[in-house]
C-alpha cells in the first residue's frame, strides 16, 4: 500500500472539511524557527516519519519560543527513524486537547467491505486498546456504496461512551474521513488522536492513509511517485528501482532498503531474492551468521535477464556492503540461467568488489551454475553458485567464510559499454538496444550468440549475427533480452555484442556517494 505523509494526509482532510491544526513543513532548523514565528509561539514538532510511537523516540516534541522550535527541529532531524534519516518536520500549532479518541476507515478483506473503528481511548496502540479495554472500542461495518450515514456514525460514538456536543462533532469528523477514504480508494484512513477540544471543535492532531496500490494511477493528484508500501518515505534508490519496475510487467522487480547506513561493526549484505517464502529463508539464514541485510529485493515470477541485471546493479550501488547473496524458492517455471546472465552482466560491469554466493535452484539450474560460475572467473574475486540441493543455511555459511577470509582487490573502473565500434549492427529490445561490431563477429569463431540465443531471432549472414525477424518485430517483444548475445559472446566469443540497458538516475546516484 503506497503510504501518504502525516501532511499529505492532513490537506485531504483539511479539504473535506475536517479540522486540523496549521502548520507548516520544514527541512532546517532555521525554516522550522520562521514556521514557529508565523504560526505562533507554542508549537508541536513532528518528524515526518512513517513509523510508530513517534513521541517514544523523541520524533515529537513540543516548543514554546521560534528558537525553541528550531532546536527542536535540529535535534529531530539528526535522528534515525526506523534505520532512515529524518528529513523533514512538520511544525504544528499547539492544540489545548480536553479529550482524545481515535478513528478509523480499515477496508475488511475478509468482510468485503470497510469498517469505521472507534475508541474513546485516543493516543499509540489501539490493538492493545481492543484487548485491554474493549468496552472503549466499536466497529461498524459500512456499504461501501452508500458510505457512512451521521446517524450511524452519532450511535457509534455513543456506544463507546461519547454524548452530547462532542459525540455530534467526532460523527460529522467520520462522516467526513469516510468520504476521503472513498475519495482516494485508501485502504486504511486513521486519526489517532481525534481530540475534542476545550472551546467544543473535533480536530485530526495525527493521520495516517495508505492508497491501495492498484489504484494509485487513478490520483496522480496525491503525488505518488512509488506505488509500494515501503514502511518509510521512497528513498532515492527506491525511486530508481521503481522506475525500473513500474512499465515493465515480465516478472517482478521488488526492492526495499532496510538501511540508508552502515553502522560501526556490522557485516551488510545485499540481499538478492527470488519468491516471498524462499527469500525470508534466505534472510534468516543470513541473520543466523552475524550479517544485516541492506535491502530486500524479490525478482520472481520468470522475469527477463535484463529486469535481474538492472536488480544486480541497484544492489551493487548501496554503499558499504560487505557481500551478495542471492537465494529463492526454485520455481520450476523460472528458467534460472536467464537471472544467472543477468547477474554475470552486473557482475562484470561494476565489476564486482565483494564476494557473492548464489543458491540458483529451479528450472535449468546446471547451466545456470555454469554461466555464473564460468563466466566469472576473471573478476578476481569469488562467486560461488548452488543449486536447489543446497542448503538455503550452508550457502549464508559459505558467504560467511569468504567474507572473514576477503581481501579486496584494487578498485577497477566500470565496463559499461562497447569501445569504437568498426561496423555497427543495432536494433532496439522492449527496453535497450543491442550492438555487434561485425568487423570484430567476422574474426569470431565460435558465433556463440546466434547458438545462445534463447528466442532463436538471430541468424548468420556472409558470417555475422543479423536478425531474422524484423527490427519492429524485436522491438515489440521478440527479442526476450536473454543477454545471451553479449553474455556468452563476451565468455566464448570475441566480445563483439553489446547490450545497452539504461537505468535511469542510477550513475548520476552513484556519483553523489563517490561510487564511481
Amino acid at each position: 500500500m503506497a503510504r501518504l505523509t502525516e501532511f499529505q494526509g492532513k490537506q485531504l482532510l483539511r479539504g473535506a472539511g475536517v479540522a486540523v491544526p496549521r502548520g507548516e513543513l520544514a527541512r532546517s532548523a532555521a525554516e522550522a524557527a520562521a514556521a514557529a514565528g508565523r504560526l505562533g509561539a507554542c508549537v508541536v514538532v513532528k518528524a515526518q516519519a512513517w513509523t510508530t510511537s513517534r513521541k517514544a523516540q523523541g520524533l515529537v516534541r513540543f516548543a514554546d519560543s521560534a528558537v525553541g522550535a528550531g532546536d527542536a527541529a535540529a535535534a529531530i532531524l539528526a535522528a534515525r527513524a526506523d534505520g532512515f534519516a529524518v528529513t523533514e518536520v512538520l511544525v504544528e500549532e499547539r492544540v489545548a486537547i480536553a479529550t482524545e479518541r481515535y478513528a478509523g476507515i480499515i477496508l475488511d478483506d475478509r468482510r468485503r467491505r470497510p469498517v469505521l473503528l472507534v475508541s474513546a481511548r485516543g493516543g499509540s496502540g489501539i490493538e492493545e486498546t481492543a484487548r485491554e479495554h474493549p468496552e472503549s472500542v466499536a466497529e461498524l461495518p459500512l456499504d461501501a456504496v452508500e458510505g457512512l450515514p451521521r446517524h450511524a456514525a452519532r450511535e457509534l460514538w455513543r456506544r463507546v461512551g461519547v454524548h452530547g456536543e462532542e459525540q455530534r462533532n467526532l460523527a460529522e469528523a467520520c462522516v467526513r474521513l469516510a468520504a476521503v477514504a472513498r475519495a482516494v480508494e485508501a485502504r486504511a484512513a486513521e486519526v489517532n488522536p481525534l481530540v475534542f477540544t476545550g472551546d467544543g471543535r473535533a480536530v485530526a492532531l495525527d493521520c495516517r492513509i495508505t492508497v491501495d496500490d492498484a489504484a494509485v494511477f487513478r490520483h496522480p493528484e496525491l503525488g505518488i511517485d512509488v506505488a509500494r508500501e515501503l514502511g518509510h518515505p521512497p528513498t532515492l534508490l527506491e525511486r530508481i528501482a521503481w522506475e525500473v519496475e513500474k512499465d515493465d510487467y515480465r516478472g517482478t522487480f521488488y526492492f526495499l532498503q532496510m538501511r540508508d547506513a552502515v553502522e560501526r561493526g556490522q557485516r551488510v549484505v545485499a540481499f538478492h531474492g527470488a519468491g516471498g517464502g524462499g527469500s525470508m529463508m534466505g534472510m534468516d539464514a543470513l541473520a543466523r551468521h552475524g550479517f544485516a541485510v541492506a535491502n530486500f529485493c524479490d525478482t520472481s515470477g520468470n522475469p527477463p535477464a535484463s529486469k535481474v541485471y538492472r536488480a544486480a546493479r541497484i544492489l551493487l550501488s548501496q554503499p558499504g556492503v560487505d557481500g551478495y547473496f542471492g537465494t529463492g524458492s526454485g520455481v520450476a517455471s523460472q528458467e534460472q540461467f536467464h537471472s544467472a546472465r543477468g547477474l554475470v552482466k552486473a557482475f562484470l560491469e561494476e565489476p564486482l568488489a565483494v564476494p557473492a554466493v548464489v543458491r540458483l535452484g529451479g528450472n535449468g539450474e546446471e547451466k545456470a551454475i555454469e554461466i555464473l560460475t564460468g563466466y566469472t572467473k576473471a573478476l578476481g574475486v569469488p562467486v560461488e553458485c548452488y543449486g536447489k540441493d543446497t542448503p538455503v543455511d550452508a550457502c549464508a555459511a559459505r558467504l560467511a567464510a569468504l567474507v572473514a577470509a576477503f581481501t579486496p582487490p584494487p578498485p577497477r573502473p566500470p565496463r559499461r559499454g562497447p569501445g569504437p565500434v568498426e561496423r555497427p549492427y543495432t536494433f532496439s529490445t522492449p527496453t535497450g538496444e543491442i550492438t555487434y561490431d561485425h568487423a570484430v563477429c567476422a574474426r569470431c569463431q565460435s558465433k556463440a550468440c546466434v547458438a545462445a540465443c534463447v528466442p532463436q531471432i538471430l541468424a548468420l549472414s556472409d558470417g555475422v549475427p543479423v536478425l531474422k525477424v524484423t527490427r519492429e518485430d524485436a522491438a515489440r517483444g521478440r527479442c526476450t533480452e536473454c543477454l545471451a548475445c553479449e553474455v556468452d559472446c563476451a565468455a566464448l566469443g570475441s566480445e563483439g555484442g553489446h547490450v545497452a540497458l539504461e537505468i535511469a538516475g542510477l550513475d548520476e546516484y552513484r556519483r553523489a556517494r563517490g561510487l564511481g
